[in-house]
């Protein structure tokens, strides 16, 4: 963006944007995936490169800050309840936001699609459902989901009780609807997420193709 750039004011004020960043990785020599460097720029510069153009709050939940200090602009908090996986973190999100829902998304997805989110939102705000989630066949991603805030209590409940903190678990229990993308390499391309070396020049390629 050069110096005479404006930046464009973001499309929903009722939907936060939050970031799962995580903790460190073992595959990558304990690493945060978020701050892995993809083309000469890190995951989460690119996740809210995205989410800039769509939310007016932004939220790292992260229990590494000082490792997202350059990200102060964003809000910044940590689990309440640790070690729950990502229900603690989408938890955690529905307390500290003023947003009646939040656009979760995992740490490690580079190559997020706005037009998808969108229509996600769009569907989200016309529907009375808790939690939106995008289907590609039989393929579903809860970490690139639309969750109520009211769902909060419901949820500190479910981690309170019980064992299983799968995300799918926890969704059993909510009125969710799957919102079904056609398969494309569009599609394929903004749920794709890291989680080997090899993930990584698999999207370095990608990237180049759209150069």
């Amino acid at each position: 963006m050069n110096s005479l750039s404006v930046k464009a004011k973001p499309r929903f004020h009722n939907i936060a944007g939050v970031i799962l960043a995580g903790g460190v990785s073992k595959r990558f020599n304990g690493i945060i995936k978020a701050k892995i460097t993809i083309d000469g720029r890190t995951i989460i510069s690119r996740i809210i490169d995205v989410m800039d153009e769509l939310f007016g709050e932004i939220t790292i939940v992260t229990n590494t800050p000082d490792e997202f200090k350059e990200y102060s602009y964003c809000k910044i908090i940590g689990d309440t309840f640790l070690n729950k996986g990502p229900l603690g973190g989408i938890h955690s999100a529905m307390m500290k936001s003023s947003c009646d829902a939040m656009f979760i998304v995992a740490g490690d997805m580079p190559l997020l699609e706005k037009d998808i989110i969108i229509k996600q939102i769009e569907y989200f705000n016309d529907c009375n459902f808790d939690v939106v989630i995008p289907r590609i066949s039989n393929f579903t991603e809860p970490l690139h989901g639309i969750y109520r805030k009211s769902l909060m209590r419901r949820l500190e409940e479910y981690i309170e009780i019980e064992n299983d903190y799968a995300i799918r678990a926890f969704l059993e229990e909510t009125n969710v609807n799957y919102l079904q993308f056609e398969e494309s390499e569009k599609t394929k391309r903004a749920f794709h997420n890291i989680n080997s070396p090899s993930d990584i020049a698999m999207v370095e390629r990608l990237l180049d193709s759209t150069k």
